[in-house]
């Protein structure tokens, strides 16, 4: 069982940035792979970035690249996503999730695939 909570989201302008904090508790943070989702009211919750076990590999959704960035800090248990030139379309409910991976270079890109979700943190960038 993994236990995730995130945090750092916020009320921010467009061109603004903001860091986003998933800290995890329960068992070895190291065997998963890490992701962010978000969901804006009506839509489908999508995928925005991933990251392997070892951190050496991530997936950012086009929409994003260039602008977030995700990393992870397994000696704190920790995953963030470092977000840059927000953008009012960025607005969304951000969620952590974890997938098992098996191999250090594994990683998750679909909903179904991740085991365990945090609550969530709303992100709202005004224009």
């Amino acid at each position: 069982q993994v236990h995730l909570v995130e945090s750092g989201g916020g009320l921010v302008q467009a061109g603004g940035s903001l860091r986003l904090s998933c800290a995890a508790s329960g068992r070895a943070f190291w065997t998963y792979a890490m992701g962010w989702f978000r969901q804006a009211p009506g839509k489908e919750r999508e995928f925005v970035a991933a990251l392997s076990r070892s951190g050496g590999t991530t997936n950012l959704a086009n929409s994003v690249k260039g602008r977030f960035t995700i990393s992870r800090d397994n000696a704190k248990n920790t995953v963030y996503l470092q977000m840059n030139s927000l953008k009012p379309e960025d607005t969304a409910i951000y969620y952590c999730a974890a997938c098992f991976g098996p191999f250090s270079s594994s990683w998750c890109r679909r909903v179904d695939e991740y085991d365990y979700w945090g609550q969530g943190t709303q992100v709202t960038v005004s224009s």
